[in-house]
């Protein structure tokens, strides 16, 4: 099926989005397969959105858009609009980091954090997308997904889940994701961040399917089991006080 036309400027944004720097009119050319013409019809179209910025010695990058349409969503989103009090008494609780996700294609991304580690910062923060298969935040979400996905994201990239701690075959990655799906929570150390713990909880819609994790994220390298549950506890209680605030959270 041919791409659409949005689809199309979407791309571009995709290159924009992974790049480390601005790409040139080349760059963009060669890595979007789309004609000279087709490409500077919707850079134009994409600049006029504000959704892309040009550089005339530099090249493209994301425009002023982008932080504006965060700023909304942080403003506008129910879903966090009920997760702040809570996360910050996790915050204030467990003194580091607490960590609203959510999935978006095959990434996670942290939409809201309260608190701070001081000089130790969790690489897992608000607006950072990770990989599904790496740290709590991610793998508890992974653990509700359907199966089939589960064998794709294996199959796509397994040495990611053996590093994840998944395991080296498909079969066992849905053994690890079932036991987490089972026991309702995940802990990772040191996945995301060296000498950091994460604890993480599904955020499940009404019909009990995956839309986001809430996590709390500490500066130690373990954290004993008995210790572990207790913390994962509170934050089932912490997602339960969110979820009361607004009809079907996480939908």
């Amino acid at each position: 099926m041919a791409e659409s036309s949005l689809g199309k400027a979407l791309a571009i944004l995709d290159l924009l989005e992974d790049a480390e720097a601005p790409l040139e009119a080349e760059a963009l050319h060669a890595r979007s397969g789309l004609t000279r013409s087709t490409l500077y019809r919707y850079l134009k179209e994409l600049q006029e959105a504000g959704l892309v910025a040009s550089f005339h010695d530099r090249g493209f990058t994301l425009g002023p858009r982008v932080a504006e349409l965060d700023y909304r969503m942080r403003r506008t989103d129910p879903l966090i609009a009920a997760a702040r009090p809570a996360m910050a008494a996790l915050a204030r609780e467990f003194p580091g980091i607490a960590l609203l996700c959510r999935r978006y294609r095959d990434r996670v991304l942290g939409v809201h954090q309260e608190g701070s580690m001081g000089e130790r910062r969790s690489t897992y923060e608000r607006g950072l997308a990770m990989p599904l298969y790496r740290g709590a935040a991610s793998r508890v979400i992974l653990a509700h997904l359907p199966a089939a996905s589960i064998v794709r994201l294996q199959a796509r990239n397994p040495e990611g889940f053996a590093e994840g701690g998944l395991g080296a075959t498909a079969a066992e990655a849905r053994a690890v994701l079932s036991a987490i799906r089972k026991r309702g929570w995940d802990m990772t150390s040191g996945q995301v961040t060296p000498g950091v713990t994460g604890i993480a909880v599904p955020v499940l819609d009404a019909r009990g399917a995956e839309s986001g994790s809430l996590s709390v994220t500490l500066p130690r390298p373990a954290i004993p089991a008995e210790e572990a549950t207790a913390m994962a506890n509170r934050l089932t209680e912490a997602l339960r006080e969110m979820q009361e605030k607004i009809p079907n959270a996480g939908t």
